[in-house]
Protein backbone atom coordinates (compact mmCIF):
# COMPACT_ATOMS: atom_id res chain seq x y z
CA UNK A 1 0.00 0.00 0.00
CA UNK A 2 2.75 2.01 1.09
CA UNK A 3 4.92 1.16 -2.24
CA UNK A 4 1.45 2.25 -4.34
CA UNK A 5 1.31 5.52 -2.98
CA UNK A 6 5.03 6.19 -3.11
CA UNK A 7 4.65 5.58 -6.41
CA UNK A 8 1.60 7.91 -6.96
CA UNK A 9 3.42 10.63 -5.42
CA UNK A 10 6.09 10.56 -7.46
CA UNK A 11 4.63 10.61 -10.67
CA UNK A 12 2.72 13.63 -9.74
CA UNK A 13 5.82 15.15 -8.90
CA UNK A 14 7.39 14.26 -11.89
CA UNK A 15 4.28 15.41 -14.03
CA UNK A 16 4.54 19.06 -12.10
CA UNK A 17 8.05 19.55 -12.95
CA UNK A 18 7.71 18.74 -16.48
CA UNK A 19 3.84 21.27 -16.56
CA UNK A 20 7.00 23.73 -14.80
CA UNK A 21 9.78 23.42 -17.07
CA UNK A 22 8.39 25.24 -20.20
CA UNK A 23 7.91 28.22 -17.41
CA UNK A 24 11.22 28.36 -16.17
CA UNK A 25 13.04 28.05 -19.65
CA UNK A 26 10.98 31.32 -20.66
CA UNK A 27 12.95 34.09 -20.33
CA UNK A 28 12.47 38.00 -20.67
CA UNK A 29 12.45 39.35 -24.65
CA UNK A 30 16.10 40.75 -25.37
CA UNK A 31 16.79 42.88 -28.61
CA UNK A 32 17.60 41.17 -31.80
CA UNK A 33 20.82 41.39 -33.11
CA UNK A 34 21.47 43.85 -35.66
CA UNK A 35 18.06 45.42 -35.23
CA UNK A 36 17.19 48.89 -36.44
CA UNK A 37 15.87 50.97 -33.47
CA UNK A 38 12.82 52.96 -33.72
CA UNK A 39 12.27 56.37 -32.77
CA UNK A 40 8.72 57.45 -33.67
CA UNK A 41 5.43 56.56 -32.61
CA UNK A 42 1.78 56.91 -33.64
CA UNK A 43 -1.37 59.23 -32.27
CA UNK A 44 -3.80 57.39 -32.81
CA UNK A 45 -4.69 53.49 -34.08
CA UNK A 46 -5.11 54.41 -37.87
CA UNK A 47 -0.98 56.22 -37.16
CA UNK A 48 0.53 53.55 -35.08
CA UNK A 49 4.50 52.89 -36.12
CA UNK A 50 4.59 48.97 -36.85
CA UNK A 51 7.71 47.34 -35.35
CA UNK A 52 8.79 43.27 -34.98
CA UNK A 53 9.53 41.65 -32.12
CA UNK A 54 12.82 42.34 -30.60
CA UNK A 55 12.96 45.62 -32.16
CA UNK A 56 13.84 48.31 -29.71
CA UNK A 57 11.97 51.38 -29.58
CA UNK A 58 13.41 54.95 -27.73
CA UNK A 59 11.06 58.20 -28.24
CA UNK A 60 10.50 61.49 -27.06
CA UNK A 61 7.32 62.58 -25.78
CA UNK A 62 5.57 64.36 -23.33
CA UNK A 63 3.28 63.48 -20.45
CA UNK A 64 -0.06 63.28 -21.96
CA UNK A 65 0.65 61.84 -24.84
CA UNK A 66 -1.12 59.19 -26.50
CA UNK A 67 1.99 56.97 -27.92
CA UNK A 68 0.78 53.87 -30.67
CA UNK A 69 2.86 50.93 -32.11
CA UNK A 70 1.69 47.59 -33.91
CA UNK A 71 3.37 44.77 -34.40
CA UNK A 72 2.63 41.48 -36.17
CA UNK A 73 1.89 37.97 -34.41
CA UNK A 74 1.22 34.60 -35.49
CA UNK A 75 -0.16 31.09 -34.29
CA UNK A 76 1.42 29.96 -31.28
CA UNK A 77 3.17 32.40 -30.14
CA UNK A 78 3.35 34.61 -26.68
CA UNK A 79 4.40 38.10 -26.96
CA UNK A 80 5.57 40.37 -23.63
CA UNK A 81 5.96 43.95 -23.78
CA UNK A 82 8.43 46.03 -21.83
CA UNK A 83 8.01 49.96 -21.39
CA UNK A 84 9.75 52.31 -19.20
CA UNK A 85 9.09 55.86 -18.94
CA UNK A 86 12.06 58.28 -17.53
CA UNK A 87 10.56 61.76 -16.07
CA UNK A 88 12.13 65.12 -15.51
CA UNK A 89 13.16 66.00 -12.13
CA UNK A 90 10.19 68.22 -10.26
CA UNK A 91 7.12 66.51 -10.73
CA UNK A 92 4.56 67.64 -8.58
CA UNK A 93 2.97 64.50 -7.55
CA UNK A 94 1.91 60.90 -8.21
CA UNK A 95 0.89 59.51 -11.71
CA UNK A 96 -0.54 56.37 -13.12
CA UNK A 97 0.11 54.78 -16.30
CA UNK A 98 -0.87 51.98 -17.99
CA UNK A 99 0.14 50.15 -21.34
CA UNK A 100 -2.74 48.71 -23.86
CA UNK A 101 -3.06 46.24 -25.88
CA UNK A 102 -5.69 45.35 -28.96
CA UNK A 103 -5.85 42.91 -32.25
CA UNK A 104 -6.76 44.32 -35.54
CA UNK A 105 -10.72 44.26 -34.25
CA UNK A 106 -9.78 46.72 -31.82
CA UNK A 107 -10.73 44.39 -28.98
CA UNK A 108 -8.63 45.06 -25.90
CA UNK A 109 -6.62 42.19 -25.07
CA UNK A 110 -5.82 40.63 -21.34
CA UNK A 111 -2.29 40.45 -19.74
CA UNK A 112 -1.65 37.40 -17.79
CA UNK A 113 1.47 39.04 -16.11
CA UNK A 114 3.57 42.26 -16.08
CA UNK A 115 2.96 45.93 -14.30
CA UNK A 116 0.38 47.40 -16.79
CA UNK A 117 -0.95 49.90 -14.66
CA UNK A 118 1.48 51.15 -12.00
CA UNK A 119 1.57 53.84 -10.09
CA UNK A 120 4.92 56.29 -9.02
CA UNK A 121 4.96 59.06 -6.88
CA UNK A 122 6.62 62.42 -7.36
CA UNK A 123 10.17 61.24 -6.29
CA UNK A 124 10.24 58.20 -8.71
CA UNK A 125 12.70 58.82 -11.88
CA UNK A 126 10.93 56.53 -14.32
CA UNK A 127 8.16 53.47 -14.24
CA UNK A 128 8.20 50.34 -15.63
CA UNK A 129 5.23 48.59 -17.39
CA UNK A 130 5.17 45.27 -18.68
CA UNK A 131 2.10 43.35 -20.65
CA UNK A 132 2.80 39.75 -21.20
CA UNK A 133 -0.45 37.90 -23.45
CA UNK A 134 -2.01 34.76 -24.06
CA UNK A 135 -0.83 32.59 -26.52
CA UNK A 136 -1.78 33.38 -30.27
CA UNK A 137 -4.94 30.69 -31.29
CA UNK A 138 -5.05 29.59 -34.68
CA UNK A 139 -9.02 30.19 -34.74
CA UNK A 140 -11.61 31.05 -31.60
CA UNK A 141 -15.64 31.81 -31.89
CA UNK A 142 -16.87 35.51 -32.77
CA UNK A 143 -17.90 35.84 -29.11
CA UNK A 144 -14.83 34.96 -27.86
CA UNK A 145 -12.02 37.78 -27.00
CA UNK A 146 -8.69 35.23 -27.95
CA UNK A 147 -6.14 36.74 -29.40
CA UNK A 148 -5.91 35.46 -33.47
CA UNK A 149 -3.54 36.42 -35.61
CA UNK A 150 -3.24 39.37 -36.75
CA UNK A 151 -1.81 43.10 -36.61
CA UNK A 152 -1.73 44.01 -32.63
CA UNK A 153 -1.47 47.91 -31.57
CA UNK A 154 -0.03 48.97 -28.54
CA UNK A 155 -0.81 52.06 -27.00
CA UNK A 156 0.97 53.66 -23.64
CA UNK A 157 -0.48 56.52 -22.04
CA UNK A 158 -0.99 58.10 -18.45
CA UNK A 159 -4.64 58.28 -16.91
CA UNK A 160 -3.89 59.99 -13.65
CA UNK A 161 -2.09 63.10 -13.12
CA UNK A 162 -1.51 66.86 -11.34
CA UNK A 163 -2.72 68.78 -14.15
CA UNK A 164 1.00 70.75 -13.95
CA UNK A 165 2.82 67.99 -14.59
CA UNK A 166 0.63 67.71 -18.52
CA UNK A 167 3.43 68.36 -21.15
CA UNK A 168 6.58 67.34 -19.72
CA UNK A 169 9.11 65.41 -21.55
CA UNK A 170 9.29 62.29 -21.15
CA UNK A 171 11.51 59.13 -22.48
CA UNK A 172 10.16 56.09 -23.38
CA UNK A 173 11.72 52.79 -24.22
CA UNK A 174 9.97 50.01 -25.26
CA UNK A 175 10.96 46.07 -26.43
CA UNK A 176 7.82 43.81 -27.60
CA UNK A 177 9.76 40.01 -27.79
CA UNK A 178 8.15 36.52 -28.67
CA UNK A 179 9.07 34.67 -25.40
CA UNK A 180 7.47 31.58 -26.53
CA UNK A 181 6.52 29.93 -30.10
CA UNK A 182 5.01 26.97 -30.10
CA UNK A 183 3.92 27.11 -33.98
CA UNK A 184 0.51 25.98 -35.05
CA UNK A 185 -1.23 23.75 -32.76
CA UNK A 186 -3.61 20.91 -33.67
CA UNK A 187 -6.81 22.76 -33.39
CA UNK A 188 -10.28 22.77 -34.52
CA UNK A 189 -9.69 25.42 -37.32
CA UNK A 190 -7.86 27.76 -38.86
CA UNK A 191 -7.98 31.72 -39.39
CA UNK A 192 -9.13 32.58 -43.18
CA UNK A 193 -6.81 35.74 -43.29
CA UNK A 194 -5.19 37.17 -40.57
CA UNK A 195 -7.17 40.60 -38.13
CA UNK A 196 -5.38 43.58 -39.57
CA UNK A 197 -6.98 46.93 -39.14
CA UNK A 198 -8.88 48.75 -42.21
CA UNK A 199 -5.76 51.69 -42.43
CA UNK A 200 -7.57 53.10 -45.96
CA UNK A 201 -11.23 53.05 -44.77
CA UNK A 202 -12.27 55.67 -47.92
CA UNK A 203 -10.69 58.69 -49.87
CA UNK A 204 -11.89 62.38 -49.44
CA UNK A 205 -13.20 63.51 -52.42
CA UNK A 206 -11.73 67.57 -52.57
CA UNK A 207 -13.41 68.24 -55.94
CA UNK A 208 -17.14 69.09 -56.25
CA UNK A 209 -19.47 66.75 -58.00
CA UNK A 210 -20.43 67.39 -61.82
CA UNK A 211 -24.11 68.35 -61.81
CA UNK A 212 -26.45 66.81 -64.43
CA UNK A 213 -27.98 69.31 -66.67
CA UNK A 214 -30.79 67.03 -67.47
CA UNK A 215 -31.54 66.36 -64.37
CA UNK A 216 -31.61 70.08 -63.50
CA UNK A 217 -33.91 70.77 -66.45
CA UNK A 218 -36.73 68.08 -64.80
CA UNK A 219 -36.15 69.87 -61.32
CA UNK A 220 -37.39 73.07 -62.59
CA UNK A 221 -40.72 71.58 -64.54
CA UNK A 222 -43.99 71.26 -62.78
CA UNK A 223 -43.20 67.75 -62.10
CA UNK A 224 -40.70 69.08 -60.01
CA UNK A 225 -43.64 70.62 -57.57
CA UNK A 226 -45.91 67.12 -57.79
CA UNK A 227 -45.41 64.92 -55.29
CA UNK A 228 -44.28 61.49 -55.71
CA UNK A 229 -47.02 59.09 -55.44
CA UNK A 230 -46.78 56.38 -52.73
CA UNK A 231 -48.95 54.22 -50.82
CA UNK A 232 -49.71 57.14 -47.85
CA UNK A 233 -51.29 59.65 -51.03
CA UNK A 234 -53.18 56.66 -52.22
CA UNK A 235 -54.93 55.96 -49.12
CA UNK A 236 -55.06 59.58 -48.24
CA UNK A 237 -57.48 59.77 -51.88
CA UNK A 238 -59.32 56.61 -51.02
CA UNK A 239 -60.04 57.95 -47.75
CA UNK A 240 -61.57 61.35 -49.01
CA UNK A 241 -63.44 59.64 -51.89
CA UNK A 242 -64.87 57.31 -49.19
CA UNK A 243 -65.86 60.57 -47.18
CA UNK A 244 -67.48 62.93 -49.37
CA UNK A 245 -69.41 59.50 -50.60
CA UNK A 246 -70.94 59.12 -46.89
CA UNK A 247 -71.20 63.16 -46.90
CA UNK A 248 -73.76 63.27 -49.59
CA UNK A 249 -75.36 59.56 -48.71
CA UNK A 250 -76.13 61.12 -45.15
CA UNK A 251 -77.25 64.22 -46.64
CA UNK A 252 -79.32 62.14 -48.96
CA UNK A 253 -81.06 60.66 -45.50
CA UNK A 254 -81.48 63.13 -43.00
CA UNK A 255 -82.88 66.02 -45.43
CA UNK A 256 -86.37 67.19 -44.83
CA UNK A 257 -88.88 66.72 -47.86
CA UNK A 258 -89.82 69.55 -49.54
CA UNK A 259 -93.62 70.88 -49.07
CA UNK A 260 -95.52 71.63 -52.53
Amino acid sequence: MRTALFRSMAVLLAAGGAALLPAAAVAAPTPSPGATPVNRAGTSFLSATPITAGQPVRVDASIGDHLYWSFPATAGQVHEINATVTFPKGRSGASTWTVDVFDGLRRRQACTAGAQTPTVDAKASNVVLGCTLREVRPWAEPWSADPLPGTYVIRLSVIDLPEPDLGAPIDVDLLVGAIADRGASADDGELAAPLVPNTKAGTVLNAVPPVDAEADDEGDSLTGWLPDLGSRWLWTGIGGALAAVAGVFGFAVTRRPRRR
